[in-house]
């Protein structure tokens, strides 16, 4: 199969000197290869025809399937995210979608407040509209990061069976959320590179809560391990998925704005209040849309740096192949 062609930390060498001892040599990934060369495995080991991603092959023992997952490049993670991205196009913006309502029913009516003259209302109804959208894409964020994690270990995913494992980390996920956006918007404030610096360090909090269980401290501290040494590419990747977002929200903002000059109402007070109603449409679509294209990246990277640096990729074959359903739940969380 060849040498090593990646950086790995002590632990997961030692995890493939142990797996060489207990599998055939052909079996354990030690370096990055194309699916085309697990064909040389052990004949025993074979590629499955099953729907693995392109970036994802599998091998076969007995009646046991294993996923075989190995180090990314920043090429190659874009294209898992767009190839999950697009394969369950349904359930991800279903997921995004879902918790979206809660806002949107509370926009429609500061629209109706403003249409009927409420205005005194309408300043504590826009408060409190900002914070149920907020936590409503994080619970979101928490439901789609169970959704990857599931189908990225090939494992079946569904909108209520995501919602449903995501409950008990929900309130962790706001909370952490919270604090990381207040601590890095002080580092923002004050200087920007602490605030950058933060942000790489603590890009996986979420994942780390969702997949790992933890409070604040053990998940930044998490991810600060976790994320060290990948730090520019988890930039690389941010930035590239937040221009996007960026663009795709922009255009459809603009269209669903535009057409409120074309209708050429008169009534400052209507206009207004359908300003509203068009802007909360448009914000709608567009986060349901491409709202968990960062989230889907942010866990895959995730599991990419527990593979370079703790063996996972060996921890879940060995576990499976092992045939021990107490390993397989520690190997793959």
């Amino acid at each position: 199969m060849g040498e090593i062609l990646w950086k790995c930390s002590p632990k997961a060498a030692g995890l493939r000197a142990q797996a060489a001892e207990e599998f055939p040599l052909e079996v354990v990934p030690r370096c990055t290869v194309s699916s085309a060369d697990y064909s040389q495995c052990n004949p025993q080991f074979v590629l499955s025809n099953g729907e693995a991603s392109d970036n994802i092959p599998q091998i076969s023992c007995g009646v046991a399937m294993v996923t075989v997952l190995r180090p990314l490049s920043t090429s190659e993670l874009l294209d898992r995210t767009f190839h999950l991205y697009r394969n369950n196009f349904l359930l991800f913006v279903g997921i995004t979608a879902l918790p979206q309502l809660v806002p949107l029913a509370l926009h429609v009516s500061t629209a109706m407040m403003i249409l009927q003259r409420l205005l005194g209302g309408v300043g504590v109804m826009v408060i409190f509209t900002a914070l149920a959208s907020y936590v409503a894409l994080e619970i979101s964020h928490a439901a789609t990061i169970i959704a990857v994690s599931n189908l990225h270990l090939d494992r079946a995913a569904g909108i209520g069976s995501s919602y449903a494992l995501a409950k008990a980390s929900m309130l962790r996920v706001i909370g952490i959320s919270i604090a990381v956006a207040i601590a890095t918007g002080i580092g923002f404030l004050f200087l920007i590179v602490p605030g950058i610096y933060l942000a790489l360090a603590w890009s996986l909090s979420i994942p780390v809560t969702v997949i790992e269980g933890g409070g604040l401290n053990t998940s930044t501290s998490r991810s600060k391990s976790l994320s060290k040494g990948s730090r520019g590419r988890i930039f690389v990747v941010a930035v590239l998925m937040v221009a996007l977002t960026w663009v795709v929200s922009a255009i459809i903002q603009f269209g669903f704005l535009a057409s409120t000059s074309v209708m050429g109402l008169h009534d400052p007070v209507t206009r207004q209040a359908l300003t509203v109603v068009l802007q909360t449409a448009g914000g709608f679509i567009s986060t349901s849309l491409v709202g968990p294209l960062l989230t889907i990246a942010l866990t895959l990277i995730y599991y990419d740096q527990r593979v370079r640096k703790e063996g996972f990729d060996l921890q879940l074959m060995m576990a499976t192949l092992g045939s021990s359903p107490e390993a397989v739940a520690a190997a793959a969380p």
